[in-house]
């Protein structure tokens, strides 16, 4: 059986970096739009310890931020660090998509 989670390793940053990089967001969102893209076994346990690495990286800040909704949320942004990392990543990402479509096809 194929271990999905050994794939989606290194994806997910990648992925995580773009949802921050298209707008300012917080943990559970970021969980909720990674599920609504067809990621269904993101969990918190996965996302919240990819966030620490990646700000630790310096590919994303985060800022506290009143909420309508109750406490303070924990809101991340990209750098200017991230976003080379998310045009490296998108380039890498295409060859080797590109590489495994042509495998699968048998081109």
């Amino acid at each position: 059986m194929v271990d999905k989670s050994q794939l989606l390793r290194g994806t997910l940053e990648g992925c995580i970096v773009k949802i921050i990089g298209d707008e300012e967001t917080y943990g559970y969102e970021i969980i909720s739009r990674l599920q609504d893209y067809g990621f269904d076994d993101v969990r918190e346990g996965t996302t919240y310890p990819i966030l620490v690495r990646l700000e630790r990286k310096k590919f994303i800040t985060s800022k506290y931020k009143e909420s309508p909704l109750g406490p303070k949320r924990k809101y991340y942004f990209l750098t200017e660090t991230g976003e080379e990392f998310l045009n490296e990543f998108q380039t890498v990402w295409n060859d080797v998509k590109e590489s495994v479509d042509k495998v699968m096809k048998g081109e």
